[in-house]
């Protein structure tokens, strides 16, 4: 059963025992991400880094992020921009141990994009529209859109997107693989949630692992499979899976 919301702050939190469903809350600026809700993201992090449990992350009021806070943007600097204050938070919900889902409505972009980008699944709705427009404010996308984001569409369409700006309504975003489903606005939420049953169906721990060996660079595979196989092929949930498995078909 799910825990009262957290109901303080730019994210509202709800939380149950498998999976935790955060909600960007910013309405008056479309949920804009300022340094508060960087805060809470780090927070949460450390929670799901101690606890690991899927995380799903959706927007309020038909909204996923319009973009980092302009405001607080115009002010920062050189020293700024190194700490990677955005980066910092968008790497470690990319790095969580169990699976992020994107669960989008509405605009998601700048900063509300690259937050995106870090989930492992994104799903939208058709009111989407979703982009890096920064080089219009003089600034480039540098929360990972210039690397993740060829890694999820290709060096060419990346390419196109951040050097001219371009936002991608849901049907392009579809078709390019940017997102792997669309749902009206009403079911998205449970849409999202039905992808964190199958995956509360399967092993925690084979889940974490086919994870790590997702976001493992090229030259860490095959051995790093060949590692994690290891390990689960001595773990009792596998033996345990197989027999059940083995007595259903004897059914």
């Amino acid at each position: 059963m799910p825990m009262p919301a957290s109901s303080a702050g730019p994210l509202q939190i709800q939380r149950r025992v498998d999976r935790v469903v955060a909600t960007l809350t910013r309405p008056e600026v479309r949920n804009a991400i300022d340094q508060d809700m960087i805060n809470r993201l780090h927070e949460l992090c450390d929670e799901l880094e101690r606890e690991p449990r899927t995380l799903i992350l959706t927007g309020s009021d038909g909204v996923f992020a319009s973009g980092a806070d302009i405001a607080q943007l115009r002010e920062r600097r050189a020293a700024d921009a190194r700490r990677g204050i955005n980066t910092r938070a968008f790497q470690r919900v990319r790095s969580l141990p169990m699976p992020v889902i994107a669960a989008i409505d509405g605009y998601a972009l700048g900063g509300g994009a690259e937050l995106a980008y870090a989930a492992d699944i994104r799903i939208g709705t058709p009111a989407l529209q979703i982009g890096n427009p920064e080089t219009g404010l003089g600034i480039i996308a540098a929360a990972g859109a210039t690397w993740r984001l060829p890694e999820i569409v290709g060096e060419a369409r990346a390419a196109e997107m951040l050097l001219t700006g371009r936002i991608l309504d849901a049907g392009t975003a579809v078709a390019w693989g940017l997102v792997s489903s669309l749902y009206e606005p009403a079911d998205l939420l449970a849409a999202a949630h039905a992808i964190a049953d199958r995956i509360a169906r399967n092993d925690p721990l084979a889940t974490r692992y086919t994870k790590t060996a997702l976001r493992a660079p090229r030259t860490a595979h095959p051995e790093i499979e060949l590692e994690l196989q290891a390990k689960l092929f001595e773990s009792p949930e596998k033996e345990r899976r197989m027999a059940a498995f083995l007595e259903s078909r004897k059914r």
